[in-house]
């Protein structure tokens, strides 16, 4: 039977053996909490884009809704945010400004 442990046989691999597997670790980990931050405030934008048009009585469409809630682009979303609170309709969110 083949041992799938790799021998560390030097003191110089036991002292170091697995340092940069846990780092490599760590660094994933922290990446996947940015990550998490970054979805989170995203959804948050959103739901705040939507949530303004509905207290304003403006009537979003499932398709812009949908558009709106995929959007993981933080600026345009801040953007959309802005736009909302003086937009006459949805369309006015993705009109380009001249």
């Amino acid at each position: 039977m083949e041992s799938t442990v790799w021998p560390v046989y030097s003191p110089f691999a036991r002292q170091h053996y697995g340092k940069g597997l846990e780092a490599g670790r760590a660094e994933g980990r922290e990446e996947g909490r940015e990550e998490g931050r970054r979805r989170g405030r995203a959804e948050g934008e959103a739901r705040a884009v939507l949530t303004i048009l509905e207290a304003r009585g403006i009537p979003v469409s499932d398709s812009d809704r949908a558009f709106i809630r995929a959007c993981t682009d933080l600026a345009l979303l801040d953007e959309w945010v802005r736009r909302a609170a003086t937009a006459t309709s949805a369309a006015d969110l993705f009109a380009e400004e001249s």
